[in-house]
């Protein structure tokens, strides 16, 4: 999942939060990982370093202290000059603020051609000044351990937030921009990059209500920061209406003991159980009990109704917003941006995706099914399967089919931190000639001693990106996975060197060019890049221990981390590639429904034997990782696929449909049942978001969401995708259609093919949001029908489905 970027009026930042479902592939071929080295031609030397900077804390300590700068005083955060200490925050955003200030000027007094044809690089600088410090201060506010530093960045977020709100305001930057575009004279003289930055920013400025009147515009930025409030009120929010439920002995049949023994608390009849988190989810995998599985689900999917006011509240705002900047409904207004374009073309991708998933959902329900009447006891009549079953039987059906001869985490000796990570630069190597170099880290230019720094080298052009690496866990680090672009990339032009070298005369300036992080400079063609700059962040277990030993087991990482691990290398590799001289089409700065794609498909790449035989070694032995051991594991985690991508589907078609015309639309209850709770929630309000979620069950689902529940209290992927929930699920489709088509489903050694990695650099990757993603989608996949877009193009990538 991807925020959306921080172009010139979005005060977001460039993070990939956690996907919301993951749907791992299958690989059909039950073969045996071959033992032969399968590395492409790699200084040794490197490669052995990458392996043990991860898996060694002794290698890791002498490497540290051995490549320790001489420098004596200390380097800023990323060796940005102006994060030597927290108080350096505040200078970077009132320095950046004031070049902000100037860089307007030049674009409100454009004149002449020659001034007007540089609106799109002036926009672009403009929005790159502020993304250089809202996207380092929303890592560091959420990342750094000082709080001190967590601090600073949240008072220079927030002051370059304010700031972006008086660009809200300045109507003249739309204008200049639009009457530039619309002169042949100035925008034939401009490149198809520049083109695509000035269109997208005019989309921009459309979102803002830029044309209305003064009183329109100042009630626009009224309830946007109104949304900000109640959507943070609501993600506060998110938890059942009652903590905890409590069950008998006889209802708890099923549950493992130890496990309620220690989360759980005991009384003589039962347990009183909490109903959130894993306790609760395991206990509704494993009761055997109906009645009890019934009330647990109730109760894990009933929020307040405080939440669901706040929710229809939250929902109420964003409509009126987007009327305020013109557009029919909240995702009308999201979605111009995007492929999909419409609503109307996203419900044809849902719809034409759920009639194709339904007869797998179907088989998935029939199975469980067959389950629950033997639970019957022959009593067969009328058994169905409910919501609360699913969990239950999905579990009950994968321990039927799961190999009795190993251990639940027996692939893990075979993933230690460090040899997947060879392995991903291995794989880069073969697909896009690139790789990682472990490079030492000056004081001060990380936030932890655990961090690790590597360069991204690519054997023509040499270093084209910074990558850091902070994957152990540590107390109060937020445990959640996440992909960060602290800079990207994009051409740095000469005046701006000699505009830095006349502010700092005693610095390099080159580096001052860029705040004192990575560049490059070509001297043949006299270009330099401001390098992408990367932050991964994970929550690994570390080294079982600091000795000397060389026996000491390193991190050793379950197939579902491994699974996270290359996903969100896929977003690095995107960012890393996608080099373009404008930094707000770079990298993963492409639309939202077509950002998660390259990460899903690296999830594709590890249930690929080739692959495998780059990396896969037991810590301790060598041996290679026996291919059918992986098949079992991913057709395990297949099964009720179906069921978990139409789950997907529901919460995709809620978002249509919330953030629809429907919050400020009055209506009634077409149904003769509704509760005497929905009911209420419908007089008065004109929108009940609960009957909203039966209908959209009503019309998408396979099993009934029971009356009195209100699960769309815990949906808070509202707030982040706002209409474009369906990206994942749209993204998903595409990547397993470019798996096939493009790198033959590993056929041949396509998953390792040179040729075929280029094929997908050249189309989609290096673009970044330069090119229309639809033309991408044509070239990349040779299909000329998908060039347009448009309905009929979003149902096309519905019917190809996603199966694995």
């Amino acid at each position: 999942m991807l925020q959306p970027s921080c172009r010139l009026l979005r005060a977001t930042t460039c993070r990939i939060p956690p996907r919301p479902a993951s749907f791992p592939y299958f690989a059909r071929r039950l073969l045996v990982v071959p033992t032969a080295d399968a590395r492409p031609p790699l200084q040794k030397s490197n490669d052995d370093a990458l392996r043990n900077i991860f898996d060694s804390q002794s290698y890791w300590r002498n490497f540290r202290d051995a490549h320790r700068s001489t420098t004596s005083s200390p380097q800023g955060l990323f060796q940005n000059h102006y994060l030597t200490k927290p108080d350096g925050f505040i200078d970077f955003a009132r320095t950046t603020a004031e070049k902000c200030q100037r860089l307007v000027a030049r674009v409100v007094g454009a004149s002449s051609v020659e001034e007007q044809r540089l609106i799109p690089k002036a926009l672009d600088r403009l929005s790159d000044s502020l993304c250089r410090v809202l996207d380092i201060a929303d890592f560091v506010r959420a990342t750094h351990p000082d709080t001190a530093f967590r601090d600073a960045a949240t008072d220079a977020y927030n002051m370059l937030y304010e700031f972006m709100n008086v660009l809200n305001t300045t109507p003249d930057l739309k204008i200049r921009l639009e009457t530039a575009l619309n002169d042949p004279n100035v925008s034939a003289r401009w490149t198809d990059e520049e083109k695509m930055v000035a269109q997208m920013l005019l989309k921009d400025f459309a979102k803002s209500a830029i044309e209305a009147s003064d009183e329109k515009r100042h009630a626009f930025v009224e309830l946007s920061n109104r949304v900000r409030q109640l959507g943070t009120e609501f993600m506060q929010g998110i938890r059942p209406e009652s903590s905890t439920i409590s069950l008998s002995n006889r209802q708890l049949k099923g549950v493992d003991p130890c496990m309620l023994q220690s989360t759980s608390k005991r009384h003589f009849t039962g347990s009183s159980i909490p109903t959130y988190g894993a306790v609760a989810f395991i206990a509704l995998q494993s009761m055997e009990d109906e009645s009890a599985r019934r009330d647990l689900y109730i109760a894990m999917n009933t929020s307040s109704k405080a939440q669901v006011q706040t929710l229809q509240d939250f929902l109420k705002t964003r409509a009126r917003v987007a009327n305020l900047a013109g557009f029919a409904s909240f995702a009308e207004m999201n979605l111009t941006d995007k492929l999909a374009k419409t609503p109307v073309a996203v419900n044809s991708f849902l719809d034409a995706l759920s009639r194709d998933n339904k007869s797998h959902v179907q088989q998935e329900l029939d199975d469980m099914l067959s389950l629950k009447k033997l639970d019957t006891g022959g009593e067969a009549s009328g058994v169905r399967i409910e919501p609360w079953d699913t969990d239950y039987y999905k579990a009950r059906l994968a321990e039927k089919h799961r190999s009795r001869s190993r251990r639940p985490d027996f692939m893990s000796a075979y993933f230690s931190l460090g040899t997947v990570m060879q392995g991903l630069s291995r794989l880069f190597t073969h697909l896009y000639g690139v790789h990682f170099v472990p490079t030492a880290i000056a004081p001060g230019e990380a936030w932890d001693p655990d961090v690790r720094r590597l360069d991204v080298i690519d054997e023509t052009e040499g270093r084209i990106a910074v990558l850091y690496c902070d994957l152990f866990a540590r107390p109060e680090k937020n445990p959640n996975p996440t992909h960060f672009t602290l800079r990207c990339s994009r051409r740095i032009d000469p005046s701006e060197i000699e505009e830095a070298s006349s502010l700092h005369p005693n610095l390099d300036p080159l580096q001052t060019a860029n705040d004192g992080m990575a560049v490059s400079h070509n001297p043949a063609t006299n270009t330099t890049y401001q390098l992408p700059t990367i932050a991964l962040i994970c929550d690994f277990e570390p080294p079982s221990s600091f000795s000397s030993s060389t026996s000491a087991a390193p991190t050793l990482l379950p197939f579902r981390d491994v699974q996270t691990l290359f996903h969100e290398m896929g977003h690095a590799i995107h960012s890393i590639l996608g080099r373009t001289a404008h930094q707000v089409v770079s990298g993963t700065r492409c639309a939202t429904d077509l950002s998660e794609m390259p990460s899903i498909l690296m999830e594709f790449f590890l249930g690929d034997p080739g692959v495998l035989a780059l990396f896969a070694r037991h810590w301790r032995t060598g041996a290679a990782l026996p291919f059918d051991m992986v098949a079992e594991r991913l057709a395990l985690d297949r099964r009720a696929q179906g069921l978990e991508t139409e789950r997907q589907i529901l919460l995709a078609a809620l978002d249509q449909a919330y953030h629809s015309a429907l919050p400020l639309t009055t209506t009634t209850s077409s149904s003769s049942t509704t509760t005497e709770e929905e009911e209420e929630a419908a007089s008065g309000s004109g929108f009940d978001s609960t009957r909203v979620l039966h209908e959209v069950h009503a019309r998408y689902g396979s099993v009934g969401e029971p009356r009195g529940t209100s699960p769309q209290g815990f949906f808070g992927h509202l707030v982040e995708y706002g209409g474009t929930y369906y990206s994942y699920l749209f993204d998903r489709a595409i990547a397993g259609k470019v798996w096939e088509e493009v790198f033959d489903a590993g056929r041949g050694a396509g998953a390792v093919s040179r040729e075929k990695g280029e094929r997908f650099r050249a189309e989609v990757l290096k673009w970044g949001g330069s090119r229309d993603g639809w033309a991408c989608l044509a070239s990349v996949l040779r299909d000329e029908t998908l060039r347009d877009g448009g309905p009929e193009a979003m149902a096309a990538v519905g019917r190809w489905g996603v199966r694995d």
